[in-house]
């Protein structure tokens, strides 16, 4: 009785670290945030309680829906284009070929890059009278004039997204690259004797294995993207007229730049709520997926 007493005292002795972490750091802000979103807490030392007032406003507004519907395609295209772009790239890594390690270690540096001087490196990029872009597709006759990629809606919409991409696609490759080379040979080399190609084994043993990594990725790709701000802040601060405004950027112009506080975290705990969304959606496959690989 007493060492079971004692080994019970001594593991919540190694967990009071990790969950006083959690308290602190985690569970007291995500707490404080969803109480001030009920209340119009502004510049001023004094709120008063509006109970769903401020979520009522934020869906009434019309612009407040399309910043979300702006996210999710936002969050979508660049997701869906790591995760292909990722792939292929692993699978060229993967491949045996003369400078494989040379090739491996040029897919960090984006990566490796602090992130703010990527970004700025690409605002200098899209920059219509010295950029490259411009400048290159001048020389190559695709455009006849100078063109500022982030003065436009839909070409600072896109901007954002290649910029995004080109940050998030080394992590993705390195993981699937690690995911591809945990498959066993013998399943290769027992299919390539009975005659199976190339594109065959890459469908029916590699895409089929790869399933918990591309899931595991896909929702961390997909939390990172959502919530993503210093791209988008520091290329076009949600402009032109809004078109790359998704919802952190919104949430933090409401906030910050307006000083309504008590509106911003209203729009923070909408966005929270959208996250664990995506997680509940993302063990309920993982779940379904255990379940019939145990069957």
């Amino acid at each position: 009785m007493t060492s079971t007493r004692s080994a019970t005292l001594f593991a919540l002795a190694l967990l009071a670290p990790a969950l006083i972490y959690i308290l602190t750091i985690v569970a007291y802000p995500l707490v404080d945030t969803f109480i001030l979103s009920f209340t119009n807490a502004a510049l001023r030392p004094d709120y008063d309680w509006v109970g769903w007032a401020n979520y009522q406003r934020i869906f009434t507004a019309g612009n407040f829906t399309e910043v979300i519907i702006r996210t999710f395609i936002w969050t979508l295209l660049s997701v869906g284009m790591k995760m292909i772009i990722g792939m292929c790239g692993a699978v060229l890594l993967n491949a045996a070929i003369p400078g494989q390690a040379l090739f491996r270690i040029l897919t960090m540096p984006p990566w490796v890059v602090p992130m703010a001087i990527g970004i700025y490196m690409w605002s200098w990029m899209y920059n219509g009278q010295f950029g490259m872009i411009s400048g290159l597709l001048q020389n190559f006759g695709f455009i006849s004039r100078p063109v500022a990629w982030l003065a436009y809606g839909d070409t600072a919409f896109w901007a954002t997204i290649v910029t995004d991409v080109w940050i998030g696609v080394p992590m993705v490759t390195i993981y699937f690259l690690a995911a591809m080379q945990s498959i066993p040979r013998d399943l290769h080399e027992a299919a390539w004797t009975d005659g199976a190609g190339r594109f065959y084994r890459f469908r029916r043993i590699t895409l089929p294995l790869m399933v918990p990594a591309v899931l595991t990725m896909s929702l961390l790709s997909l939390i990172s993207t959502f919530n993503s701000f210093d791209i988008i802040w520091i290329l076009t601060q949600g402009g032109p007229s809004g078109s790359t405004t998704t919802m952190i950027i919104d949430t933090y112009k409401t906030a910050i730049g307006s000083r309504k506080y008590g509106e911003g975290a209203a729009r923070a705990v909408v966005i929270c709520i959208f996250v664990l969304t995506f997680c509940f959606v993302y063990f309920r496959a993982v779940r379904k997926l255990s379940q019939g690989e145990a069957k």
